[in-house]
């Protein structure tokens, strides 16, 4: 195995912290997008940002008055899952590797994890034709919990285009949805406000054209909730691409009531994090719960030349934007 046991133990031990005016929300529109609109083609902007330089937000890793958030840890995992890993196609080996660290990782913090496999079809991801196989969501729920009552979900892709190390897209995300299951299962504090399943998913990216061939792993994953049990998620989270840029996108795709993504750009605001609001995103896993009634949004998505290259390598997320991330979503899991 390309990591094991130890790599966790090391991710574990590593500690550290670092740290523009918030732009308006979008106007909120309530149309569904077209099939379209579920790739999201890049914008080749030059690097926002490459340095630990302070921001205007608060203390670095101050954690809301909390526990910290460990910027050194989150950049660790991208070195595990892009460096040591690398590409991590969603029925390759390489992404079972990753999905075997993921999970110890949420298993030393004391959550029940289960797999969830599930089909994937042959197709074209990116450019690049791959084959037809099972792929898996790795599910840590808190002790005890009870689907069928109120609790939420936050959740990040796992796997990457055949061609690209990930370390943006989405190594970046489960990094911080790491650091976050830490803080929600060890808080010194106060706790989450519901309790908090942290889903990492695979098969997010696509395998084809539309709606259809994208998001398998969190289509899976709705699909196989009762009508009791999706009625009890009472808001859905995705970390997708959350480590580049000096401003946190929060949007939804435009299905979803905006009160989670509402209660994100609200909280940015009183903490001084940048954040910009839309209503048009329907390019990650937050769309497949939208569809099915559950209030959800995505955070990320700042557009950066390395995408879906093999130039998303380790040194494409900055500390500095882990760590706003992590802060916000640490205090919409408390809130």
């Amino acid at each position: 195995m390309a990591a094991g046991v130890g790599t966790v133990a090391v991710l574990a031990a590593l500690t550290g912290c670092t740290d523009g005016p918030a732009e308006p929300a979008a106007t909120a529109t309530r149309s569904a997008p077209s099939a379209s609109a579920t790739t999201e083609q890049p914008t080749a902007v030059p690097r926002p940002e490459t340095t630990d330089s302070p921001s205007n937000g608060p203390a670095a890793g101050a954690g809301f008055g909390g526990p910290r958030v460990r910027p050194d840890v989150m950049l660790a995992t991208v070195r595990l899952l892009a460096g040591r890993i690398g590409p991590r196609e969603a029925t390759s080996g390489a992404f079972a590797r990753a999905a075997d660290e993921v999970q110890r990782q949420l298993q030393a913090y004391g959550y029940e994890v289960t797999r969830q496999r599930f089909a994937v079809p042959a197709g074209s991801s990116w450019g690049v034709p791959v084959g037809a196989g099972t792929s898996v969501n790795v599910v840590a729920s808190p002790p005890g919990l009870d689907p069928t009552r109120p609790h939420r979900i936050v959740g990040a892709h796992l796997d990457t285009v055949p061609q690209a190390p990930g370390a943006e897209d989405n190594a970046s995300g489960v990094a911080v949805l790491l650091e976050t299951a830490r803080l929600a299962a060890r808080p010194t504090g106060p706790g989450p406000a519901l309790p908090t399943t942290f889903i990492a998913f695979g098969a997010e990216e696509p395998r084809g054209e539309g709606d259809a061939l994208h998001h398998f792993g969190s289509t899976a994953h709705v699909r196989r909730l009762s009508a009791a049990q999706l009625s009890a998620v009472s808001g859905m989270v995705s970390l997708d691409r959350v480590g580049v840029g000096t401003s946190v996108p929060v949007c939804t795709g435009g299905l979803s009531p905006l009160r989670v993504r509402d209660d994100l750009l609200a909280i940015a605001g009183r903490e001084a994090i940048a954040a910009t609001g839309c209503t048009d995103n329907t390019a990650s896993d937050h769309w497949s719960y939208e569809k099915a009634g559950v209030v959800a949004a995505r955070i990320g998505g700042t557009s950066y030349p390395e995408y879906h290259s093999a130039a998303d390598r380790v040194g494409v997320p900055v500390r500095a934007q882990l760590r706003r991330v992590a802060e916000l979503a640490w205090a919409w899991v408390r809130r």
